[in-house]
């Protein structure tokens, strides 16, 4: 028999804008561990989401790849409504069931209420709203995947969902550094994001280090290594902050391919959980 989400839940979704077809689910049952370390994974990627849309509205704001950068903008923000959903509500296209901790449902609604003056703001390329609207959303949203990995404790070994966190909070700095990036080359805060993307690059520096030291699986060692090459080839225009035209030409063909290696990196880290 199908029960209805609990009065918080569907308060939660309906304040969200979430359908009414989406709203039944069904009733709460124990996750395996291994959809503990999806959700981990799923509402870590949010994180990323929120400064790699940033990102390819800098991108547009500079005047590179402007038709590319918005496909790629139009996608990611469609994307980031869809999980944060999901989350919330459970999508099956996601395999996301619908959270009942009502402590991760409050915290998710201070997301979404972030994130509708966010949407707008990035839709209309308003730089300075932009600017300032990103880190609470990201820090929002880390307190929920914080949330998600303790409440995950008593079927996930908790370094395993401590893992997960930090190597998807990897594809996050990706994005962060890149916009930090763009923010100095569009004028805004540069001082302050000077300092900024030097200190990101060298969290995924040392945080990259750590997860290749301290991993057993030689597949993921393998992936890490490959996340790190690629890191050589970018780590000199981050850390020196260089918004030369031949740098920002480069941040742009390089970034991805460093998310989506680590992203791979991120999978692995999940499948191999037992």
């Amino acid at each position: 028999m199908k029960k209805l989400l609990s009065v918080t839940a569907l308060s939660v979704c309906l304040s969200m804008g979430v359908t009414t077809h989406l709203v039944a689910s069904a009733a709460p049952v124990a996750q395996t561990k291994q959809q503990s370390g999806m959700v981990i994974n799923l509402a870590g990627k949010q994180r990323m989401l929120t400064q790699k849309m940033s990102k390819e509205a800098l991108f547009i704001a500079k005047g590179i790849s402007i038709d590319a950068n918005k496909a790629s903008l139009t996608k990611t923000i469609a994307l980031f409504d869809k999980t944060l959903h999901g989350l919330v509500a459970g999508d099956e296209s996601l395999k996301l069931s619908a959270t009942t901790n009502k402590d991760i449902l409050a915290q998710l609604k201070v997301v979404s209420d972030l994130w509708t003056p966010f949407k707008a703001n990035i839709e209309k390329g308003d730089l300075n709203a932009i600017n300032s609207g990103n880190i609470p959303l990201l820090k929002n949203m880390n307190k929920a995947v914080q949330m998600y990995a303790k409440a995950s404790g008593s079927n996930l070994d908790p370094e395993m969902a401590k893992t997960i966190n930090l190597a998807g909070k990897q594809r996050m700095l990706t994005q962060k550094m890149t916009k930090e990036l763009l923010l100095i080359a569009n004028g805004i805060d540069a001082p302050a994001n000077t300092e900024n993307v030097k200190k990101t690059a060298s969290l995924f520096e040392s945080t990259l280090n750590d997860l290749i030291a301290g991993t057993k699986n030689d597949g993921i060692k393998t992936q890490l290594e490959v996340v790190k090459k690629i890191w050589a080839d970018y780590a000199p225009i981050v850390t020196k902050a260089d918004t030369s035209d031949a740098s920002l030409a480069k941040a742009e063909k390089v970034n991805i391919p460093l998310l989506k290696e680590m992203n791979k990196g991120v999978k692995m880290y999940e499948a191999s959980i037992k």
